[in-house]
């Protein structure tokens, strides 16, 4: 008889390949697109209804290109399984509570409700155990012993 070597998938430098994140993550990701959808629209609604002038309204409308780009960029990252994305979309939401804050502060009840549940949703997705143990790679560790 021979013994042969176990065939685990194996991803870059030998390690073993990281399966697909869990659901929370997955929820996250979409969260974290939708951001990043409406940081687009933010970024055409800018540019066009926005007062001031030109430079003003390309300013605006690009700073909203960039956010939204970066956001959808993430939500792309974590929903292929990349743990990478993780700590820059939590500092995302982190980034985004002024933004509620502001909603809120100015009576915009709704809108400030409403991004007030995304982002500590959001941002209660991704710090949970699964997610945690997910992006430092434990459940395949505990799976390959």
């Amino acid at each position: 008889m021979t013994s042969e070597p176990s065939q685990q998938p194996s991803g870059k430098a030998g390690r073993p390949a990281r399966g697909a994140p869990p659901v929370q993550v997955r929820a996250a990701a979409a969260v974290v697109a939708l951001e990043g959808l409406v940081g687009l629209a933010a970024a055409v609604v800018f540019g066009v209804a926005s007062e001031g002038g030109l430079g003003a309204r390309l300013g605006e409308s690009s700073y909203f290109v960039l956010l939204g780009a970066a956001l959808l960029f993430l939500a792309v990252l974590l929903w292929r399984g990349r743990p990478g994305a993780r700590t820059p979309s939590i500092v995302a939401q982190l980034l985004l509570v002024p933004f509620v804050y502001s909603q809120l502060a100015e009576g915009r009840l709704a809108i400030g409700v409403v991004a007030l549940l995304l982002v500590v949703g959001t941002f209660l997705l991704l710090v949970s155990e699964p997610a945690r143990r997910w992006s430092i790679g434990a459940d395949e560790r505990s799976r390959s012993e």
